[in-house]
């Protein structure tokens, strides 16, 4: 009987992309605090994470087939473009039009960290999980 590995791992894959994309934008506004006119962006995880879970759970996402060069991507990771990003609404911008809290940047780092290392921890113990159905142990 075949598995689909898909299915069996569920949304903590994709959750796990997520997660490594937004802590890239974080880093990214963290480095650009003191560059003026500097617009801090996040990820809305939760939209991206609804279209990019769109039938990954269930394994019957279409496939689509693209004929030329220049057709739209259907690959997982077309969610996560620079499409995906959104300006944060400052609390108390600065004078130069920078808009990085840099406590605030901090503490979304930590907690992304946080939920990064969850879904690892999750999809560690779903292969541990099918480790232990293949060998028998």
């Amino acid at each position: 009987m075949p598995v689909n590995l898909d299915a069996y791992l569920g949304v903590h894959q994709d959750a796990l992309k997520l997660y490594a994309r937004r802590t890239a934008v974080l880093a990214n506004n963290l480095a650009n605090a003191d560059t003026p006119n500097f617009k801090a962006q996040d990820i809305d995880f939760k939209s991206v994470l609804a279209q990019s879970g769109n039938g990954s759970t269930t394994g019957t996402k279409p496939a689509l087939a693209t004929t030329h060069a220049m057709h739209v991507s259907t690959a997982p990771d077309a969610a996560m473009t620079d499409g995906a990003l959104k300006y944060r609404v400052p609390l108390a911008p600065s004078l130069d039009g920078n808009t990085v809290d840099p406590q605030l940047e901090q503490a979304a780092f930590a907690d992304n960290t946080v939920r990064y290392q969850a879904a690892l921890a999750f999809l560690s113990d779903k292969f541990k999980g099918l480790m232990t159905a293949i060998t028998g142990q």
